[in-house]
């Protein structure tokens, strides 16, 4: 499914050198590879390779690789892992230093290799200025520019292009096998070079498993492992006081919004607010988007349960957060590689209406069962056939595989939770592979070795490259940060006044420390998943207002998370004890609270009464709010890779 992300690094095909090479030659390379240290990534060696734009020689032009080594502990190297990242059309290079944490136990006699794929990073990353305004509606017209402006080029930035050039990475370096580690795109890539090259592959690692042919255009798999999703997150009571079943949640919501979408309003950073329509296509994108943001999956129970209920706030958030950039995909390239090489419903040649009709038509075809909560308009209105029956096609068929994986020492890693590339898709690899191991790591969504909340999946890796038995995950508890959050209050009413305290100022009490706490969750999802490296965040509460987070803790500001009900001022800061709030709204008793950290204590007065209740859950909120936020390692290592997408 198409996630447009403007604003990625750009370059241009136009300077592609003229170079004609034929037959073998076509791996010959235009220089030795000279590495010199990487001004970046410390302890690598970073290169360039020239490469044929065309692997067959045809057609003329090249076109250069950025390579970056990390070279073996002791001796030089007869083997390397070569590392590849998703997309298509994510640069590898950006997270060298996270490959070769996570390949640590192989790199004791392996070399490890990392390179931007052809057209993605520094290796001649694929531009078309019809995408150069970031805010241009991706249309028909456009693709079809750009496809134009790409002109013959486009037709070679497929997997097996990317095959090729890892032969000649392979041959220029002199190594004598391959141990290829792909993530999410990368594995499809990984296993269509062990296809062609199987002599040269000593194993594979496999994170969130692409089919060699795949990804299906239907997206059948993803549709399939819904349910069992919505089920995991609400394993062992997990969703108890929020709702009965998540799965019939999503089946009203949907099937209301199938008649007629929903609107919401959206507060966001300096209590801007948004207006978001919701349609079954947004839910849908809501759910896959918890593939590689744990909070959002967190949030889904709730929110499918409130939209059932027909407030539609929180599912409203979760769409604005759901659309934000993922990482850094070269667009023209992520266009290139999938509607040139996957095996749409259609007959090449004609024109785009012609094909889109065509496509759809396929899709209807379907038995319903196949999308269902969703239907097939859904289904092809989320899937890359409407961008891709606007391009022009170079190649004259899909790439064609012999669907044949040799039997090399093989692990797979699928998280439970993952919907873009499902668990079911990687044992249909492990099908072709007899000595694979497919490892199902709980409580994981994409990208497995970035995500997994546990140290399963490393402990896997350090066994396949130590050649002893990779043992299963087995622990299924879910970690605090994952917990289903509660259902946000529907009013002041309902809520039990604060411990020592009756009356409606006693459930004001309750309703400031709801939100607080619910603020603070707030800060942390949105600073870690925020793809700048900033040391603060504003973002909008639920129902109005704003507030902002930095290592001076919280300045609110009208924050409004009961409905009625609004706090003002500063909690949990570093510089004093006492933090002073001002409560506010028409449901409310006003007045001015204070809170000491020291003490546990929020005392003051509401609506003429004075008003006390001890409450070590805030401080411990705010506490774990600042550690989980602002550690060195917060926002490094394999998380971050897997936060920005690859």
């Amino acid at each position: 499914m198409l996630r447009v992300v403007k604003g990625a690094t750009l370059a241009t095909v136009a300077a592609l050198g003229m170079v004609l090479a034929t037959g073998p030659s076509a791996f010959a390379v235009s220089s030795p590879v000279v590495f010199t240290p990487c001004p970046n990534a410390p302890g690598f060696g970073c290169a360039q390779l020239t490469v044929p734009l065309d692997p067959s020689g045809v057609v003329p032009g090249t076109v250069t690789l950025a390579i970056e080594r990390k070279v073996a502990v002791t001796g030089t190297a007869t083997q390397a892992v070569v590392a590849l990242a998703g997309g298509p059309g994510q640069a590898a290079t950006p997270f060298a230093e996270d490959f070769a944490q996570t390949v640590a136990p192989a790199l004791g006699t392996r070399d490890l290799i990392v390179f931007d794929q052809r057209g993605t990073g520094n290796s001649q990353a694929l531009s078309c200025s019809a995408f150069a305004n970031p805010n241009a509606l991706l249309t028909g017209a456009l693709i079809n520019t750009c496809a134009t402006q790409l002109g013959v080029a486009r037709g070679f930035y497929g997997s097996d292009d990317s095959v090729a050039d890892i032969e000649a990475i392979r041959r220029a370096l002199g190594y004598s096998q391959l141990v290829l580690y792909g993530t999410s795109y990368g594995t499809k890539v990984a296993e269509r070079y062990a296809e062609q090259y199987p002599s040269n592959v000593a194993g594979l690692i496999l994170d969130s498993t692409v089919e060699p042919n795949g990804p299906d255009v239907y997206s059948a798999s993803t549709f399939a492992a819904i349910p069992g999703m919505l089920a995991d997150l609400c394993a062992h009571t997990a969703c108890a006081g929020i709702t009965g079943s998540p799965l019939a949640d999503l089946d009203t919501v949907v099937a209301r919004l199938n008649v007629h979408p929903a609107r919401a309003s959206v507060i966001e950073a300096k209590g801007h607010a948004t207006h978001v329509q919701i349609s079954p296509a947004d839910v849908l994108n809501i759910l896959i988007a918890g593939d590689l943001d744990p909070p959002l999956r967190a949030d889904l129970p709730a929110a499918l349960a409130e939209a059932a209920h027909r407030d539609y706030a929180l599912l409203a958030t979760l769409d604005v957060a759901a659309n934000e950039p993922e990482g850094a995909i070269d667009d023209e390239l992520y266009l290139a590689t999938t509607c040139e090489e996957l095996p749409f419903p259609w007959t090449r040649g004609g024109t785009p209406t012609a094909l889109a009709t065509e496509a759809r038509a396929a899709f209807e075809a379907l038995p319903p069962s196949t999308f269902a909560p969703f239907n097939a308009t859904t289904a092809y209105d989320s899937s890359d056939a409407p961008y891709c029956a606007a391009w022009p096609f170079e190649t004259a068929a899909p790439e064609s595989t012999t669907g044949t994986l040799p039997n090399v020492p093989t692990l797979i890693l699928s998280g439970a939770e993952d919907l873009r590339t499902p668990t079911a898709d990687a044992r249909t690899v492990a099908a072709q592979i007899p000595d694979a191991t497919v490892l199902v790591v709980p409580n994981t969504g994409h990208s497995v070795l970035g995500s997994d909340p546990t140290a399963c999946s490393g402990k896997a890796v350090t066994a396949f490259f130590a050649g002893t038995a990779i043992e299963p995950c087995t622990s299924t508890a879910i970690p605090s940060y994952l917990q289903p959050v509660p259902l946000p209050p529907e009013s002041v009413a309902k809520l039990h006044p604060a411990h020592g305290t009756t009356g409606l100022s006693g459930r004001t009490v309750a309703a400031v420390v709801d939100t607080l706490s619910q603020a603070l969750n707030s800060a942390v999802d949105d600073l870690l998943n925020s793809s700048s490296d900033s040391s603060s965040v504003d973002f909008g509460g639920l129902r109005a207002g704003w507030a902002s987070f930095s290592l001076r803790g919280l300045k609110l500001y009208g924050l409004s998370y009961v409905p009625g009900v609004t706090v003002s001022g500063t909690f949990a800061t570093a510089k004093s004890r006492i933090d002073t709030l001002r409560v506010g709204g028409k449901k409310a008793a006003k007045g001015e609270l204070q809170f000491d950290v020291k003490t546990h204590m929020l005392t003051g007065t509401l609506g003429g009464v004075y008003v006390a209740t001890k409450s070590k859950a805030l401080s411990s909120d705010a506490e774990s709010a600042l550690a989980r936020s602002f550690a060195p390692a917060a926002l490094s290592g394999p998380a971050e890779a897997a936060r920005r997408g690859f």
